[in-house]
């Protein structure tokens, strides 16, 4: 049983951890993909102006570098079982705040709405297990077992 834990762990987490590989490797593709529907808010115009001139990139880089690291750290920590809630919690508002403005279905028509509400409906079971991440935090052996006094 506990090694079927850790299988599951892994294969949840392979998604987060290959995404966000993929995005650290192509920032500009996955820049130009965020720029179309990053909007700055007035009342933050000039904090981003900040953050462009400190490091000399543009706003939608900047975001496709934290989007990457986040999945590829929150992925990784919850693999290595290290800091599991807090990797959970990263990767739950990443997958809301993604699904909003990357899956918004209700605001598509033809075959993008369906594909877009499909994954919607798959990230929607990803927030679901996070929150399961969430309450369970990290797996120590013999917290699932099998016996009569078994704790799930």
């Amino acid at each position: 049983m506990n090694v079927l834990l850790i299988v599951g762990r892994i294969a949840f987490v392979i998604i987060f951890i290959l995404s966000g590989a993929q995005k650290l490797t192509d920032i500009g593709g996955t820049a130009a993909m965020i720029a179309p529907k990053l909007v700055i808010p007035p009342a933050l115009a000039d904090v981003a102006a900040q953050l462009e001139a400190l490091s000399g990139m543009a706003l939608p880089n900047l975001v496709a570098i934290a989007a990457g690291v986040v999945e590829l750290a929150g992925g990784l920590m919850i693999a290595a079982n290290i800091g599991t809630r807090i990797a959970a919690v990263l990767l739950l508002v990443f997958t809301v705040a993604a699904t909003f403005w990357f899956h918004d279905f209700w605001n598509m028509t033809g075959p993008d709405r369906l594909n877009n509400m499909i994954h919607a409906m798959k990230n929607l079971s990803i927030m679901g297990a996070l929150l399961v991440f969430c309450v369970i935090g990290p797996w120590t052996p013999g917290y699932f077992s099998s016996g009569p006094d078994q704790r799930l």
